[in-house]
Formats: C-alpha cells, sequence, structure tokens
C-alpha cells in the first residue's frame, strides 16, 4: 500500500556546513535536503509521490522522444551554490534548449554550467521551505508543479522591484505544443489505469 503522506522535518539557523555534511551522508538517494540561507528541509517522500513523478517522467520522455526532441535528463541531482547560500534536489530535471551543453559531464557545478531547462515538483503536502526562490536564484526558466490536484506550468520572470520569481502559463517554453493541462490528463490516467496506459494513451493522442 502507497503512502499519500511525505515526512518533512525543518531545522530554523542550520548552517551551510551542516547541509553540504547531510548531502556527503545522504547523497543523493531517496531523502530530499533543500536549503535557503540558514534553513533546511529534511524530506522523506512517499510512495504516492514518487508515483507520480515517476509517471510525469515517463510521460514527458515519451512525448520529446515521439516529437523528436533532444531532451537529457538528471532526476533528482543536487543544485547548489554557496555563493548563494541555496540549494535543491528537484523530483525530476531535464536540459532541453540547453541539453547539449551537458551531454557527458559527469559532475554539474551550478555557478558556471547552465541550470535546468525544466524541473518537476510534486508538492502533496506544503513545503517548510519554498522551492520557486532557490529556483528563481538558481536560474531556472521553468517549474512544472503537481499539488495532487492539478498540474501548473510557471515561468521565471525578473522584475526590477522584486528580482526574479515565477507566474502561471497556460504553454511551456521547453514544450510549446504540449499545454500543462493535455499532461494533467494524462497524469490523471497514468494515476488511475498506469503508468503503461498513459504513455499509449500519449502517444496515441500525438498522432492524432
Amino acid at each position: 500500500m502507497l503512502s499519500a503522506a511525505d515526512d518533512r522535518v525543518t531545522l530554523q539557523n542550520a548552517s551551510w556546513e551542516l547541509y553540504q555534511s547531510m548531502l556527503r551522508e545522504i547523497g543523493d538517494g531517496h531523502i530530499r535536503l533543500t536549503y535557503d540561507q540558514g534553513r533546511l528541509e529534511i524530506m522523506s517522500p512517499s510512495g504516492f509521490h514518487e508515483d507520480i513523478k515517476k509517471a510525469l517522467a515517463r510521460l514527458i520522455e515519451a512525448y520529446a522522444d515521439a516529437a523528436g526532441i533532444d531532451i537529457q535528463g538528471l532526476g533528482s541531482t543536487t543544485f547548489d551554490r554557496d555563493d548563494l547560500q541555496k540549494g535543491l534536489e528537484p523530483d525530476e530535471c531535464y536540459y532541453i534548449a540547453n541539453a547539449a551543453r551537458i551531454i557527458g559531464k559527469r559532475e554539474i557545478d551550478a555557478t558556471i554550467d547552465p541550470p535546468p531547462d525544466l524541473a518537476i515538483e510534486v508538492d502533496l503536502s506544503p513545503p517548510g521551505v519554498a522551492k520557486q526562490p532557490i529556483y528563481a536564484a538558481l536560474g531556472v526558466p521553468e517549474i512544472w508543479r503537481y499539488d495532487g490536484r492539478r498540474l501548473i506550468c510557471l515561468h521565471r520572470t525578473v522584475e526590477n522591484a522584486t528580482g526574479a520569481r515565477y507566474m502561471p502559463a497556460e504553454k511551456s517554453l521547453s514544450f510549446p505544443l504540449l499545454a500543462p493541462a493535455d499532461l494533467g490528463r494524462f497524469l490523471e490516467l497514468a494515476l488511475t489505469a498506469g503508468q503503461s496506459a498513459a504513455v499509449r494513451e500519449l502517444r496515441a493522442w500525438m498522432k492524432g
């Protein structure tokens, strides 16, 4: 039986050194760590959370393959910057416009390499440390966020007064012909009829 609840613990006044130490000890495993200037969240995703994120990954990869779009997925790779005192691990992430720049790299340096073009976030419970400000600081242009009800596409915008933030959008920057509402339909199918059934339906829909 899949658990629907994510376990979250948030620490205040946590040092960057503690965050880095935990990254070394835990690695890119099942536990997710999010750090923003002294606030550290430790999250253990539920089985339902992982079902959703894997379904989204399979659908995105099937769409890109059928559409002939080159993508490079890096899963839940850690992206952190000492100079910003920020770091996180997306549920899934993809290089699309910048795929050629990171193919073959064994390590990603967030201070010199481009950020992912697309990050996927599944938020079934309110996070203890908000991820959007971290993504904005890292320069990630697009987030797809699923809150348990619907899939929302968010684009990074830059405003002089408030800096970078994310605004809802009807179309994807990475996949302009794929509306979040369409992908959301196939995600719901994946959660009821199974991931493979949803992928087959997506491919059939694309052939149209």
